[in-house]
């Protein structure tokens, strides 16, 4: 038996000593009264004076630290990345209690009453009168609590990483306030939120690869949806003039920092707009983003400052500083040369049609697009255009993919015939928009990799692990 499977066996017996006490090793509902950050915020600078009258408390946490000195001890619980000290004395809790304590692992989870002090050296505490056993921890934690760097296991075993790593659950808590940002930025702007289908039996709306799945009752083979914007834009069609949706898409693609196979995008179509129209909203949302998400317009991403406040606007063939650049050439250009070097926050428009299969045209110069893509860091992190809703033309260029595919282009889109069915009732002038959520989320947090903003990205599988036959043994 190895190190790792004693300690498993010692503590799954621990469970039984635990019980003995008069305990449960899982326990149930436990009504705190504040939470460790609450308490921290509402106390955390007041004096020992101003604690004079003992505010009593009940908390819940994780043991992170344990020091027993005799008749008495300390233990920091963690909660929600931060942490409180607990003074335990023998004779100021019960006997079990104290029992309980003595038998304390790294990682157990316990409930605490008891009331607020500060100790000699200062440190806002609790001093306990009851304790309460909630859940028994069985593997033991990673010998830095802090710091977990390993990210094999970081992304792998996202659970552990957010007990160990405050700034992983920090990530994910700014992720949370970008997605609540944009969605209260657009409903306050009139947009309504929908859904539109996951499996999807003509794939559209972005040049990617797609996973395919099988309906066994309708024989029946479906797609995972690339994006929702064809279904979207049927909405719009149908008299939803401001619609958007949160959504889930599934890209058969390589992995890499800044792809995984699922990811989360913002999608937003508006009635009687155009590309500029949505520029200008692209522009206040984001800067509104960046404030809500990191309290400034201004962010540190890999050590370079990005002002969401000054969004430059360039034209592709500005960028690439050759007007007569046009087509594959123009876009190859683009991105070989000057793609890697926009980091400031940056729009680029008018893109060759030849690349826009649902963009419509400049009416100034049918060789281009209304479309502009937003980059940041060196990365695309948004795609918007003015919607080509003359059926006629998507039906020409829905032709034109399809000979691209029979050329042998995986990415080229299929022919939708509804959709052109749906366009054909009359789409109104119409400019719709993606954002990468979990690109913005890298940016907006300084992260370096995909991976660190998804909470549980694409892995090989690892292989058997053992957890069920060292569970199975303690039955034994």
């Amino acid at each position: 038996m190895s190190l790792e499977d004693d300690l498993f066996a010692q503590r799954l017996r621990r469970t039984g000593e635990i019980e003995a006490l008069g305990f449960r090793a899982y326990g149930q509902r436990f009504d705190a009264s504040h939470t460790i950050p609450q308490i921290l915020a509402h106390y955390g600078s007041k004096t020992a004076e101003e604690l004079a009258d003992q505010p009593r408390v009940r908390i819940a946490g994780r043991i992170q630290t344990v020091r027993r000195m005799g008749k008495a001890g300390f233990l920091h619980l963690t909660q929600s990345g931060e942490r409180l000290q607990v003074y335990i004395r023998k004779d100021a809790v019960p006997e079990p209690d104290y029992a309980l304590y003595e038998g304390f692992d790294l990682g157990d989870i316990v409930g605490v009453d008891g009331y607020l002090f500060r100790t000699r050296t200062g440190e806002l505490s609790v001093h306990a009168e009851k304790l309460t056993f909630l859940s028994k921890i069985l593997l033991a934690m990673p010998e830095k609590w802090h710091g977990l760097e390993d990210v094999e296991i970081r992304y792998r075993q996202r659970y552990l990483d957010l007990i160990a790593n405050p700034e992983s659950q920090k990530i994910f808590v700014t992720r949370a306030k970008i997605v609540s940002s944009l969605r209260r930025q657009l409903e306050e702007r009139g947009f309504v939120e929908v859904e539109t289908p996951m499996m999807q039996p003509v794939y559209g709306g972005a040049a990617a690869r797609p996973f395919v799945t099988h309906h066994n009752t309708l024989d029946l083979d479906l797609y995972l949806r690339i994006a929702p914007e064809l279904y979207l834009k049927r909405l719009i069609v149908g008299g939803l003039e401001r619609v958007y949706e949160i959504n889930r898409n599934f890209r058969n693609e390589g992995v890499s920092t800044q792809h995984n196979p699922e990811f989360t995008m913002l999608e937003f179509y508006q009635a009687y707009t155009d590309y500029q129209g949505l520029m200008d909203l692209t522009v206040e949302l984001l800067k509104q983003t960046a404030i809500d998400a990191t309290g400034s317009a201004v962010v540190e991403y890999q050590g370079t400052k990005l002002d969401f406040g000054n969004i430059r606007r360039l034209s592709m063939q500005e960028a690439v500083g050759n007007p007569s650049l046009r087509g594959h050439a123009l876009v190859e250009a683009f991105e070989r040369q000057i793609e890697p070097t926009l980091f400031e926050p940056t729009i680029i428009y008018d893109y060759p049609v030849e690349v826009s299969p649902l963009s419509k045209n400049k009416p100034s110069d049918p060789a281009f697009v209304e479309r502009f893509e937003i980059y940041v860091a060196g990365m695309e992190i948004g795609n918007a255009y003015t919607e080509l809703n003359d059926p006629k033309e998507q039906c020409r260029r829905f032709e034109y993919q399809r000979t691209l595919k029979a050329a042998g282009d995986e990415e080229a889109h299929q022919m939708d015939e509804d959709y052109l069915r749906a366009m054909s009732y009359g789409m109104p002038p119409t400019g719709g928009e993606g954002i990468g959520i979990d690109r913005l989320t890298m940016i907006l947090t300084n992260s370096k990799s995909i991976r660190d903003v998804i909470l549980f990205p694409l892995l090989r599988p690892e292989g058997e692990i053992g957890i069920a036959e060292r569970l199975r043994g303690g039955d034994v």
